[in-house]
């Protein structure tokens, strides 16, 4: 038995060929869309007017070059030393592997971030996507900001408004992807509408999946047109009790911005969607601090890797570095051919500590001894005698009443003097009841105590 027919060789090919259409879109298209359309690739293979020997050829060694590679990518260090198999299976395949068999038994949960921790992620950005030789081939942007989310029964909650977009041409193939959703402050996805597209000369391709929360379910549905061809509706829901822990791609761009300023991942194992909004695992990995060159300045970023692996087809891996304060820096996805970078270094977002309330010794105040209080005291008893004497000026009348009265105070001379200027001010009430003006003298006084 030769080179061709040997049981490792044989195994590797077995163990890629699940994944043989989503390989030929990373290495040729637009890796989000073509991948769930294995039609278009086989039809863009039939262009080529290559017999389907010759194909079937071509595609075992393309295969046999890309599995190999996967494993120096998820472990720089070398496959062996990560616990790979010797068996001739990718590291890739096995990974995925390991993942389905020591997640059971493991709770799923929803990562969970403070306010304190959100409020700083709150920021636009927008990266220059550029193939492996440095050319320009479109834009990725990114977006969140507060929101406010009305529900079906006229209940509305504070949440995020998560919006992302990128345009590109790969290979002379226009592909656009958008994102715009209503993130929840507990990071649950309230409402998220999808749209990618690529724009094939034959068959254009467009996609629309929308998600919206609706009672306890999570209501999807899907809209494909091809080509010419009518477009294809699918609706499903899920009961969100189920899917506790689930984290859709508007929620993880929130997530990588807070794990990105905690410089730490968690080992957990979290839901997601794969390319047919079909419930899937997907997990955070830390590949720790590298230097990159922003422009003209080397900075430190952090890397995380995500990856999202589907009950069918080859897992989905797509690697993240970010600067100090969550701003991305770099975004790769494993087998594409293009790449996002940040050209020019942001202002970073610097969150300043609350410092604690001083404390002030109490200490005692001698105002008379102190030169700058009695100097305002000063100031304020002669503006006082100003006024007073501007009043008393302007009202002649309030000095011929007080003459009046000290006049037949003297004279009576009372025991009791409140109840005496009561009964002499009494006339002048404006609320007093109308009465005779000739009174007894002897009649009692309501300002007088009965004995």
């Amino acid at each position: 038995m030769g080179d061709a027919d040997s049981p490792a060789r044989v195994q590797r090919v077995l163990a890629a060929s699940e994944g043989a259409t989503e390989f030929l879109s990373l290495i040729g298209l637009n890796w989000s869309l073509v991948s769930s359309s294995g039609r278009h690739i086989q039809e863009r293979c039939g262009q080529t007017g290559e017999s389907p020997e010759k194909k079937k050829d071509k595609m075992i060694k393309d295969l046999e070059q890309w599995a190999p590679n996967w494993g120096a990518r998820d472990d720089p260090g070398g496959c062996v030393a990560a616990g790979a198999p010797t068996d001739g299976t990718p590291p890739f395949f096995s990974l995925r592997r390991q993942l389905c068999t020591s997640t059971a038994g493991v709770p799923l949960r929803r990562p969970a971030c403070g306010a304190e921790e959100l409020s700083p992620c709150l920021f636009a950005e927008s990266l220059v996507m550029v193939s492996e030789s440095g050319q320009p081939l479109g834009q990725f942007s990114v977006s969140v900001q507060p929101a406010c989310y009305e529900e079906q029964g006229g209940q509305e909650q504070d949440c995020f408004l998560v919006r992302a977009a990128s345009q590109s041409t790969v290979n002379e193939v226009p592909c656009s992807s958008s994102i715009t959703a209503y993130v929840s402050k507990r990071l649950e996805t309230l409402e998220q509408h999808q749209h990618e597209y690529v724009k094939f000369r034959a068959h254009p391709l467009d996609r629309k999946t929308h998600v919206v929360k609706r009672g306890g379910r999570l209501v999807v549905t899907k809209i494909i047109e091809e080509g010419e061809h009518e477009a294809q509706t699918q609706s499903f829901s899920y009961n969100c009790a189920s899917l506790h822990g689930l984290v859709l791609e508007a929620a993880n761009l929130l997530v990588l911005r807070v794990l990105a300023k905690r410089r730490a991942v968690p080992q957990d194992t979290f839901l997601a969607f794969d390319t047919e909004a079909h419930v899937c695992t997907s997990a955070y990995t830390a590949m720790g601090f590298q230097k990159q060159l922003v422009g003209m300045t080397e900075v430190e970023v952090f890397g995380i890797e995500r990856a999202v692996y589907p009950d069918e087809g080859i897992p989905m891996t797509w690697q993240f570095y970010f600067l100090s304060d969550g701003h991305l820096a770099r975004r790769v996805q494993v087998g594409s051919p293009a790449t996002m970078l940040l050209q020019q270094l942001p202002v970073l977002i610097d969150v300043d500590e609350a410092e604690p309330r001083p404390v002030f010794e109490k200490k005692s105040l001698d105002w008379e001894e102190d030169v700058q209080l009695y100097s305002q005291f000063l100031d304020r008893k002669e503006e006082l005698q100003a006024g007073h004497a501007s009043y008393a000026r302007r009202h002649p009348e309030l000095r011929t009443l007080l003459a009046d009265f000290l006049q037949l105070l003297l004279l009576r001379k009372p025991d009791d003097v409140l109840p005496f200027a009561a009964e002499f001010f009494a006339p002048f009430a404006t609320q007093r009841p109308p009465g005779s003006a000739f009174q007894a003298s002897d009649k009692p006084s309501p300002f007088r105590g009965r004995v």
